[in-house]
């Protein structure tokens, strides 16, 4: 069997990921976008009465679909972690094409982003248990300031489409220590 480093001198590439680590990166997006259609149908008022109107304002508008296409997209980064172009720049990139990535330029951005979302679930889910902040309770359908609040099946399924969001950060964190390993050569040959 040749080691990893021999193959990684040999082939000038790291080994392939293990299956798990590819499974956890996909993974990764699709438990972000059951949140972000969710949020996409607020905004186009699919709830009917049982959620208050999103997007009254040009802020929200722009804030909310935003932040669903930007949440996505963040997601879809780690699948990078297991493919080539998270290993080597894609030729349609200017410049830079045709370039190794450092492995610190992908691991530590995305060590940040684990324990930034892993902070942030954890927040989420501690505040709506201890309610330290009442201006968020008209997301768990409490009422608001204008008596608008989001109920029924609006509600429920809110609740079931941001419950995914806290395998976020542990799935980055796995598929993240995974990639450094293979980069670095201390991972099991492909």
């Amino acid at each position: 069997m040749v080691s990893t480093v021999e193959e990684m001198r040999r082939t000038g590439r790291a080994p392939a990921p293990p299956r798990w680590a590819v499974v956890a990166a996909w993974a990764v997006p699709a438990c972000i976008l059951p949140s972000a259609l969710w949020r996409l149908a607020l905004v186009l008022r699919l709830f009917g009465d049982e959620a208050p109107a999103v997007g009254s304002s040009m802020a929200e508008r722009l804030y909310v679909p935003g932040l669903s296409v930007v949440s996505v997209a963040l997601g879809a980064l780690t699948v990078g972690l297991v493919r080539q172009w998270g290993e080597v720049v894609p030729s349609w990139v200017p410049g830079i094409a045709g370039r190794t990535v450092p492995v610190k330029a992908a691991v530590i951005p995305a060590l940040a982003g684990a324990t930034v979302v892993s902070a942030a679930c954890a927040y989420a889910l501690l505040n709506a248990h201890f309610n330290w902040v009442d201006h968020v309770r008209p997301l768990i359908g409490e009422d608001r300031r204008d008596g608008a609040q989001i109920r029924g099946a609006a509600l429920e399924l809110g609740v079931w489409a941001y419950a995914p969001l806290i395998l976020w950060g542990p799935l980055l964190l796995a598929v993240t220590m995974s990639y450094a390993a293979r980069r670095r050569g201390r991972g099991r040959p492909g």
